[in-house]
């Protein structure tokens, strides 16, 4: 008598239905750590450019108008997901200050995650919650 060796279609069928049902819950999952993890490179970002900012106020008494005037560069996965603004205001206005903005790029895993900001005097929002 021979025997025969292998699976049978019903052991090969409950085997894809276990791995799509693991794929359903890991990928949500996955997504999440993703935009997690570039919205915190952008926040790394934001407080190297406010670092830099009170460093070129000190050297030049006023705020830099760009990242590129204060020497940074952005990280790849930062200018790939985010629009990164610097707002100073026009010279002459009492006080020097600026806001520096991250706002997710459209077509993005970050678009619709909210604006990272950042200003003069270390505030710091999100539009979705707590930074």
């Amino acid at each position: 008598m021979r025997r025969n060796s292998g699976f049978t279609l019903i052991e090969l069928m409950i085997t894809v239905a276990i791995v799509a049902i693991l794929a359903a819950v890991a990928y949500p999952s996955y997504k999440q750590y993703v935009i997690r993890a570039n919205r915190s490179e952008a926040q790394a970002y934001l407080m190297d450019l406010s670092q830099r900012q009170q460093q070129y106020l000190m050297d030049s008494r006023t705020y830099a108008d760009s990242d590129t005037t204060l020497g940074a560069t952005q990280p790849s996965r930062v200018a790939a997901n985010y629009t990164i603004t610097v707002t100073v205001p026009a010279p002459g206005e009492p006080s020097p200050s600026f806001q520096i903005k991250a706002a997710p790029k459209s077509g993005t895993m970050q678009a619709g995650d909210g604006d990272l900001s950042i200003n003069q005097a270390g505030t710091k929002t999100w539009t979705k919650g707590v930074w």
